[in-house]
């Protein structure tokens, strides 16, 4: 989207149909306004100790990749064969 132009100086955003911005003061104006983000914080992360082991975070991680691309696979499969179907008929 030309309205966020990931990667320049946010400064040099320039306000348009899709992209307005606002000052601190005109947030904090509105109605039941919170710029608080802590509630985003996971609790269970506070303890370092309990944490897992960074090869054991990375074995989940690799896990998570295979499984999700497992299923892309099957689904790219899906949509080949279907369209196999549609050029048969």
């Amino acid at each position: 989207m030309q309205c966020f132009k990931p990667g320049e100086d946010r400064a040099k955003r320039v306000k348009s149909e899709r992209f307005k911005p606002f000052t601190y003061d005109e947030l904090v104006a509105r109605d039941k306004a919170n710029l608080d983000i802590t509630w985003l914080r996971d609790p269970s992360l506070d303890d370092v100790d309990s944490l897992p082991a960074p090869e054991v975070l990375a074995a989940e991680i690799i896990e998570d990749l295979q499984a999700a691309l497992s299923e892309f696979a099957a689904i790219a499969e899906t949509l080949e064969q279907a369209k196999a179907d549609r050029q048969t008929v």
